[in-house]
């Protein structure tokens, strides 16, 4: 009967009870897949990082993620979870992390745990008719897109259809019929349906959004890893993100429909065609608590 470290960690948040939870449990290499299946869902918590030993020598450790229902191929949130509890037990400026998606490189920062990854590619659009489906499911209509902006389908592993807003009285309005969105996923090619609204302040450009995955057993996301550089890239298609020295940079607040507020620091690194190759997003987490479990 294996033994695991179990622990429950709040993601993008300083403070514990916001942000997005997220299970991380160690010595996993001592599980087999049907029990980590168990155990995701037992916990319930969004997501839940399952960390083992390096797979291979580019490797510091290897990570699955599982959801309620599912395995997923990488969930932003839960490797800051994952990372802070390590960074507990045994701090390292960087650690190389490896899974179904390749190497993903984390750095402890001044402002929290960085994470790394090639910029996602820009997304698909989707037709007219599947679009007035959506809207209808989240309780919306045309009127309150943002029209100077494209909804996009984005990534292949993790799918996402983004949809930008008119404004936060839109974002507020949503009110998603769940299971009709989770019989859509597969067809329309996204497991989860981002809405955001975009602005800019003293600090610079800020989002704020909400994100359903009903497919994925989330009715909805307290805050969103890697969703938000799949954001970027939208912004960037859409000219609302300026760049400085082949840098550009925004934050992402989300949680707050759910009174779990988050943030999330992004930055996309762009080539001399100003298209961005590496995203980043950076933050914080707070461990809520740490237990012992044995599986039968």
């Amino acid at each position: 009967m294996p033994t695991v470290r179990v622990y429950q960690v709040d993601a993008f948040t300083t403070t514990i009870f916001t942000g997005n939870p997220a299970g991380v449990v160690l010595d996993a290499e001592r599980l087999d897949e049907q029990q980590m299946r168990m155990l995701a869902r037992e916990l319930n918590s969004g997501d839940t990082a399952f960390v083992m030993p390096p797979a291979g020598p580019d490797e510091d450790l290897h990570v699955r993620f599982f959801s309620p229902r599912k395995e997923m191929a990488f969930v932003g949130h839960a490797t800051l979870a994952a990372h802070a509890v390590l960074q507990k037990l045994d701090p390292r400026p960087v650690r190389r992390q490896g899974g179904r998606t390749g190497v993903v490189e984390v750095r402890a920062t001044g402002h929290g745990l960085a994470i790394s990854q090639p910029a996602p590619a820009p997304g698909r659009e989707i037709s007219a008719a599947g679009l007035d489906e959506v809207l209808s499911l989240l309780g919306l209509d045309r009127s309150q897109l943002e029209a100077a902006a494209t909804p996009r389908v984005f990534g292949t592993a993790n799918t996402r259809l983004l949809l930008p807003l008119k404004n936060a009285a839109a974002l507020d309005a949503a009110h998603p019929m769940l299971e009709a969105l989770a019989a859509l996923s597969p067809r329309i090619g996204a497991q989860g349906y981002f809405l955001y609204v975009h602005g800019r302040d003293e600090g610079g450009v800020f989002t704020e959004s909400r994100m359903f995955c009903p497919a994925l057993g989330i009715d909805e996301d307290a805050v969103s890893g890697n969703a938000h550089t799949m954001l970027g890239v939208q912004l960037l298609l859409q000219g609302l993100l300026p760049a400085e020295g082949g840098i550009a940079r925004f934050t992402g607040l989300q949680g707050r429909h759910l009174g779990r507020g988050g943030r999330v620091a992004v930055e996309l690194a762009l080539d001399a065609d100003g298209r961005a190759h590496t995203a980043t997003i950076a933050g914080h987490a707070a461990i809520v608590f740490e237990t012992t479990i044995t599986l039968p």
